[in-house]
């Protein structure tokens, strides 16, 4: 791997856009290989202990000289501030030479919803089930920090963005799309876009690799050179089909044992047999992959159960930046009396989700910042029920929004914080966002 590295680098003036977590490990490898010319760094924002012998560009010019170097390892977090064709230089990231290095060990998850738990879940069976693996990707591990854990016989589980997948010329060996949703607008502009970014998870696959896509978003086989497994909780003919808590594949039948498993909600029956599908054909035996699935733990903010205040149940699900993921969240949890929505506005159509809310049965809709205020606005521009209209609270901050929670919701009965929005203006993070929640529901 890093053979591969120095052969990008060689004898080049590089730039590193973006000094995160990425963008710290790129140099370390960097530098590791040697044999280059000279390395910078830019970075919208200023970098303490900057390494010695390394140029810093910061400001809001950053991006002004990308063409001055020969190769730029752009962060996923970075955006372009033009068109990619339009930079003479190359334009490459760690998550490109990684799977151009280790393509056919790395199984890639990509779906605008679910991936880090299918990726995880993944991860997690193949670990107990004794199999040689590292986990790596959006997930909060850059590519380049496991790269000493892995022989010849390791399997890569790569959790895969659509800022990673952006641009990529090539794809990992095993993929798995589990879904595509109307998201990051504010970045892409259409949703045409987002979808190609996506699409780079399949799209530079050969005849000898394997997709398993959900098949409603199929790619046709003039799109997509591998071999391709449909995936469907609601077509009977889908290689993969999920009935109720059965998963019907290869000729064989497995039950979720639901009754054992951590994963709330039916959508996670979904996550759970693009896992078990995944494993099997890894030749792990059925009833090892369920018996692993039990010993699963979810991540934190994704329906997690945080407790309960006053006799009401609480959940934080801030991980939900869409519609249908609050949607899934009201429907996969008992007696939701409130739910708290709302967040950054990136123009996404929330038709879906106020149609929803309502004709579903929650007493407390909370809606806060700024595409709570448009939902909010848009719900009062469309419905007159005075019934509806009475469930409606706003508040601009998420303190307000607990606030209302905590008055509102009667015992025995549950609130949930699903967002369908993403967290930004307000919060660095969604787990931040989740954790203020959970500070200010036990306050």
């Amino acid at each position: 791997m890093i053979e591969l590295l120095k052969k990008y680098i060689s004898n080049k003036n590089i730039l590193i856009l973006g000094f995160g977590r990425e963008g710290k490990s790129t140099y370390k490898r960097i530098c590791e290989a040697g044999g280059y010319k000279s390395v910078t760094i830019a970075d919208k924002n200023s970098v303490p202990d900057l390494p010695e012998n390394v140029r810093l560009i910061t400001g809001d010019a950053y991006q002004d000289s990308l063409d001055d170097y020969d190769i730029v390892f752009k962060s996923p977090g970075v955006v372009l501030s033009k068109s990619f064709d339009l930079y003479k230089c190359k334009i490459t990231s760690q998550t490109e030479i990684f799977i151009e290095y280790y393509s056919n060990q790395i199984i890639g998850i990509t779906g605008t919803k679910g991936k880090s738990t299918t990726t995880t879940l993944i991860h997690h069976i193949l670990s107990e089930c004794s199999k040689n693996c590292v986990l790596t990707g959006n997930i909060g591990i850059p590519s380049f920090d496991v790269i000493d854990n892995i022989d010849p016989e390791t399997k890569i589980v790569f959790e895969l963005s659509c800022h990673q997948l952006e641009n990529l010329s090539v794809s990992p060996g095993f993929a798995i799309f589990l879904n595509l949703f109307e998201e990051h607008l504010d970045h892409y502009g259409t949703f045409e876009k987002y979808a190609d970014a996506k699409k780079n998870i399949y799209k530079h696959q050969s005849n000898n690799d394997i997709l398993i896509c959900s098949k409603d978003i199929m790619p046709s086989h003039d799109e997509c050179f591998s071999k391709i497994i449909s995936i469907s909780a609601t077509d009977s003919d889908a290689d993969i089909f999920i009935s109720e808590n059965k998963i019907l594949f290869d000729g064989q039948t497995a039950e979720i044992p639901v009754d054992n498993i951590n994963l709330v909600g039916k959508h996670n029956y979904f996550n759970i047999a693009a896992a078990y599908a995944v494993c099997r054909l890894t030749g792990i035996d059925s009833a090892d992959i369920l018996n692993s699935v039990c010993t699963y733990k979810p991540l934190p903010h994704r329906l997690e159960y945080i407790g309960e205040f006053n006799g009401v149940r609480y959940y934080d699900d801030s991980i939900s930046t869409i519609c249908a993921a609050t949607i899934q969240a009201i429907s996969s949890l008992k007696n939701v009396d409130t739910v708290i929505i709302g967040g950054m506005d990136r123009g996404i159509d929330y038709t879906l989700l106020i149609d929803f809310l309502s004709e579903c049965s929650v007493s407390n809709i909370i809606l806060m910042s700024d595409s709570g205020k448009r939902i909010y606005d848009e719900i009062h521009e469309k419905f007159s029920s005075e019934e509806f209209l009475n469930k409606l609270h706003f508040s601009p901050k998420l303190d307000g929004a607990v606030k209302y929670a905590k008055d509102l919701t009667p015992k025995g009965k549950t609130c949930v914080m699903s967002p369908a929005a993403a967290s930004y203006n307000d919060f660095k993070n969604f787990e931040v966002r989740g954790d203020a929640f959970k500070q200010l529901v036990f306050e």
